[in-house]
Order: structure tokens, then C-alpha cells, then sequence
């Protein structure tokens, strides 16, 4: 079967750069994990205004609270079963002082990916992927839901962060680069890191899945 990305993505995913077609390749068919490492040129937020809730998320490893240059980067893209029998990849994005934790779905329904976020997938947003002129992938998020207990309630935009992701690939280099931003209807861009990195693939057959990597707790809902 295709990765969450393929069937995302349709005919256009065979427009990636062919380095990125591979990483977001990873899934139970593929039998690979993908494991970066690099270098954020930059990380930085909006300051004081946001600190608070970036303080809050920290809790859950939902956004970074690191800022600054040249902060080291790992991102682990490990493909599984999750207990409702979804396959899921893990987007773990580990710096010096936090860590930012994602796992994700393919909602047939919705013919789109799903991003739960968290330690305890608390909340959830779908995606939005696209394929620019050069071969990079673009990623934008859409409305968060909260999932909490009985509750599955979308957020209001002003209290949530419209993420914007693009990667690509960079043959002279031989780097992947990416670039976030997180911006909010009310504050503007509140949240953003920049840099590129290298990757090596893993036989998940024969290495596993590190427990490290997996939420502690699983949501049906999407």
C-alpha cells in the first residue's frame, strides 16, 4: 500500500524530488524509518506574548521552547500499527531543551492526512499537502480540534497556530532544508525555526520501533 503521503498526495506526489519522495515514502510497506539530523539555523517566537502557552505545550511536547542559532535538530519518521489498527508515522522533533511530538494518520473519508499532536494526541488538525515548482513539499495545517475525555471541540483560530511547513531537497548541498512558521489571526507570526539536515533510513523490522516515539496515549477521533 502507498504511505499516508502517496495517497495524500495522489499523482503528485510523483513530482517530489526523488530524496523526498523516498522520505515521505516511509511506511508499513516501505518497512523504513527515516531519522534526521542537522542544524536550525534559527529558532525563535513572538517573546513574552507567547512564552505562556509555549510554556504550557512544553507539558505535552507540543512546540518548542528553545530560541536561538545553530540549535541541534533530530526528526524520527517511524512507520507502526497503532492500537486501532491506523497506520501511523511519528514525527518527533527533538532540540536541546524540548521536544515537539506529532503522529499521523490517513482519513480515508477525508482523502487527507491527520496530524494528532502530543504526548496524549490532545489535539488534532488536518492537513492541507501540495507540491511546489521546485519538487519541495508544502505543508499547511488546518482548524485544530481539542480531543479530550467526551470532548471534540474545534478550536477557535485565535486561540490556536496556523502552521506553514515546506521542505526540500538541495542536490549541492546534499541537505534537506526546511522551513516553519506558526502564525495566529490575532499576533501574526508567533513561532518559527529554519535549517537543514541529512537522513539515514531504518530496517524497522529488524530495529523496531522505539518506545521513545510513540504517544502514550492513542485517540480514535479524528
Amino acid at each position: 500500500m502507498p504511505s499516508i503521503f502517496q495517497r495524500a498526495l495522489g499523482p503528485d506526489f510523483a513530482r517530489l524530488h526523488p530524496r523526498l519522495q523516498r522520505r515521505f515514502g516511509v511506511g508499513l510497506d516501505s518497512g523504513e524509518a527515516c531519522v534526521g539530523e542537522g542544524v536550525m539555523r534559527r529558532v525563535w517566537n513572538a517573546g513574552p506574548v507567547v512564552r505562556p502557552f509555549l510554556s504550557l505545550g512544553g507539558l505535552r511536547n507540543i512546540l518548542v521552547k528553545d530560541t536561538g542559532r545553530d540549535i541541534p535538530f533530530r526528526i524520527e519518521n517511524y512507520p507502526y500499527t497503532d492500537s486501532y489498527g491506523r497506520e501511523t508515522v511519528t514525527f518527533v522533533r527533538t532540540f536541546p531543551l524540548s521536544r515537539f511530538d506529532a503522529t499521523m494518520v490517513y482519513d480515508e473519508a477525508g482523502a487527507r492526512v491527520v496530524d494528532y499532536l502530543g504526548t496524549h494526541q490532545h489535539l488534532a488538525t488536518p492537513l492541507a499537502l501540495s507540491v511546489d515548482e521546485r519538487g519541495g513539499l508544502v505543508i499547511r495545517s488546518g482548524p485544530q480540534r481539542l480531543l479530550e475525555g467526551p470532548l471534540a471541540v474545534r478550536l477557535p483560530a485565535a486561540a490556536t497556530g496556523t502552521a506553514l511547513v515546506t521542505e526540500q531537497y538541495d542536490d549541492e548541498a546534499g541537505r534537506f532544508r526546511i522551513a516553519v512558521t506558526v502564525s495566529n489571526p490575532l499576533l501574526g507570526r508567533i513561532f518559527g525555526y529554519w535549517g537543514s539536515f541529512t537522513v539515514s533510513y531504518v530496517d524497522v523490522a529488524a530495529h523496531g520501533v522505539p518506545a521513545s516515539v510513540r504517544p502514550r496515549r492513542e485517540v480514535a477521533r479524528l
